[in-house]
């Protein structure tokens, strides 16, 4: 069996875990149809994260990806293959 992952779920898990004042999550998972970590259907694989959190405040770049990887961490485990972050 396999997992729909949402984007939804992930920006109301970002939301819980980081109340970020700008957020964004795009599921982009139709534009790797046939790619490594792809499945049949189209999505729940490939995500982009547009997020900007007081969290981030002081943190380098890498620290604010983990962050969020932190707070994805059910649905990269569930098999989100891929998550590009961009912090605004």
């Amino acid at each position: 069996m396999s997992v729909i992952l949402s984007a939804q779920a992930m920006e109301a898990a970002l939301r819980e875990r980081l109340a970020p004042t700008r957020l964004e999550v795009i599921d982009e998972s139709y534009q790797h149809a046939g790619h490594v970590g792809a499945n049949d259907s189209g999505v729940g694989t490939h995500f982009r994260v547009r997020i900007a959190c007081p969290a981030f405040d002081g943190k380098s770049r890498v620290a604010r990806h983990r962050l969020v990887y932190d707070a994805l961490q059910d649905f990269i485990d569930q098999g989100a293959h891929a998550i590009a972050i961009e912090v605004l």
